[in-house]
């Protein structure tokens, strides 16, 4: 009984792992057949891009200075603020050291001085022609001097009085310290407070920056492409530009400059391109956004295509396995056209609906 009741079961242990051995076998002939992966020919549209990395910015930025020196008296505008040309922005107050105060109020009295004694001079001399004893031309000379006195001393008033209240009046016009914008548009930055000093800006000094303004109606894209991508591109290529504070929007534009020269940035060399912005829609598009431009380089629409990842390149062949039955393949050359990176066009050699093998993953082992 007991040799029986062993021998019965080796004999289902036996069983049990031939079972095993044909699961296993029949599972691998399975995952064999079904590991043949098929990608059908379709109808795309293939775009080829070259990116460029770079911001949004005004066309013309303005840097606003003033010619007189001072202190910041009043700020009529703030950041953000839409402006008129012509409109006051800003009041620099005169702010003169004493030594330019008295020497300014010293000069007025010199001019005073002259101008006293010319005229009592041009007194005397007209006294004098109306007895003859002087010719006209001499007459005329001091006439010209008693101008030229009193030219210098009005012009050491209104000097004085600029110094002292920022305004004058001349010739019917005021001149006043008051800056005035230079252009319709928006203030995009503010650099001074009420206070601050002010050095004007002269022939050999820059001066003080006191606000930065555009008009934000025409912005550009500044950015820079590959070197690998910058001899396929051209002016009036299309493109569009993704902005990343404003995912999901897209803002079209066109190529209007590629530099001559090229800079290093992070050990690549790059060229400096610009893409005018043409069509934002209802998206607000802010100086300083970061933004990826796609310039379209060529397009082609429901052009016959394949993933690039099951083509065969070899030397001057391309081709594509077809599946010929449960097991075998063949080799089909192709004739290729462009490609995104992605999906490319086939031209000749396969027709829309057919499929063709995904390339084998190998295992690593």
């Amino acid at each position: 009984m007991k040799r029986s009741r062993k021998s019965i079961i080796w004999i289902i242990v036996c069983i049990i792992v031939v079972l095993i051995v044909v699961a296993i076998s029949m599972g691998k002939n399975d995952s064999t057949e079904n590991s043949r992966q098929l990608v059908k020919v379709e109808r795309k549209d293939i775009i080829d891009k070259a990116l460029a990395v770079g911001s949004i910015e005004p066309v013309t930025e303005i840097a606003v200075k003033s010619k007189v020196s001072g202190v910041v008296g009043n700020l009529f505008v703030g950041v953000g603020d839409f402006v008129k040309k012509g409109d006051p922005i800003l009041e620099v107050k005169p702010d003169p050291t004493p030594f330019e105060l008295v020497q300014s109020k010293r000069n007025v009295e010199m001019r005073q001085i002259a101008l006293s004694a010319n005229r009592k001079e041009l007194e005397r001399n007209e006294a004098l022609r109306a007895k003859n004893l002087i010719s006209d031309y001499d007459l005329d000379k001091l006439r010209l001097k008693y101008d030229e006195a009193e030219l210098n001393h009005r012009i050491a008033v209104e000097q004085l009085q600029l110094l002292e209240e920022g305004k004058v009046q001349l010739d019917g016009q005021r001149i006043e310290t008051v800056i005035k914008s230079p252009i319709t548009g928006y203030i995009l930055e503010k650099t001074v407070n009420i206070g601050d000093p002010i050095v004007p800006l002269t022939s050999y000094q820059a001066g003080t920056e006191l606000m930065k303004m555009a008009d934000m109606k025409r912005l550009i894209f500044r950015g820079t492409v590959d070197e690998i991508d910058v001899g396929k591109i051209e002016e009036g290529l299309e493109a569009s530009l993704q902005i990343g504070a404003l995912p999901g929007k897209i803002v079209t534009g066109r190529v209007i400059l590629i530099s001559l020269k090229a800079r290093k940035e992070q050990n690549t060399t790059v060229f400096p391109i610009e893409i005018l912005i043409e069509e934002a829609g209802d998206v607000v598009l802010r100086a300083g956004f970061s933004a990826n431009a796609h310039i379209i380089i060529a397009k082609k629409e429901n052009a016959l295509s394949l993933p690039e990842r099951v083509i065969y390149f070899s030397n001057d062949s391309t081709f594509v396995e077809l599946p010929m039955g449960e097991v075998e393949k063949k080799k089909v050359l192709i004739k290729t056209g462009l490609s995104d990176a992605i999906n490319i066009e086939i031209i000749s050699g396969l027709e829309e609906g057919q499929e063709v093998l995904e390339k084998e993953v190998k295992e690593i082992t």
